[in-house]
């Protein structure tokens, strides 16, 4: 398949009530959840520059994973993240939360932030838009 009808997806996780080792982690969870998905790949993001404000542990950055999937499966990894913050809501894990999400498909990004559930309802539905007018 080529990587062109692929869509990139970044996810940033924030939490200032966690302390770095927390933050890895729930990223590291998130992303073997993730990887248990059908997706092309899912990484975390190794530090090749520290953007202002971000924190790095053992050479990725904290709170930011990267996966690529088909177009097919995009919706499919779109309704897990839906479901996965209704599951962070119930264990009361999303306060004080954001979650940054940037996708790309066939050249074009879109960058979207939620810190809230019905945030993140509205930011996937907008991923979703874009990825389908692409």
């Amino acid at each position: 398949m080529s990587s062109e009808s692929n869509v990139k997806l970044t996810i940033a996780l924030s939490n200032p009530d966690l302390d770095a080792d927390e933050q890895e982690w729930e990223t590291r969870n998130l992303l073997r959840e993730i990887n248990e998905l059908d997706v092309e790949s899912a990484e975390l993001v190794a530090v090749t520059e520290i953007p202002e404000g971000a924190k790095s542990v053992g050479g990725f950055l904290v709170g930011v994973l990267q996966t690529e999937v088909s177009i097919n499966n995009f919706k499919k990894l779109l309704g897990f993240l839906g479901v996965d913050a209704e599951r962070l809501v119930a264990r009361h894990r999303l306060r004080n939360k954001s979650i940054e999400l940037e996708v790309e498909a066939n050249g074009k990004k879109l960058k979207v932030k939620a810190s809230s559930r019905e945030e993140l309802t509205a930011a996937i539905e907008q991923a979703q838009k874009f990825v389908a007018g692409n």
